[in-house]
């Protein structure tokens, strides 16, 4: 299942390049792509996985960026 979310207020290449590595290595998480110019967060992930991914994406994202907000798309 691929799922999308914007980063709202993400500035930093870096620090989008570090979340894309760190959700990438999330269980169920088979890729996981960061649009910096966009704010786009893609991810694909297990059908299982895919209901409570979203609370560890927040979690990871928190950890680089603390003022960015991740939404649902």
């Amino acid at each position: 299942m691929r799922k999308t979310y914007i980063l709202e207020e993400l500035d930093c290449a870096h620090c989008a390049a570090e979340i894309e590595a760190a959700v990438g290595k999330l269980e169920g998480v088979t890729k996981s792509t960061v649009a910096f110019l966009t704010q786009k967060l893609t991810i694909e992930v297990d059908d299982a996985k895919a209901d409570k991914i979203t609370k560890e994406i927040k979690k990871v994202v928190k950890k680089y960026e603390p003022d960015v907000e991740v939404v649902e798309k």
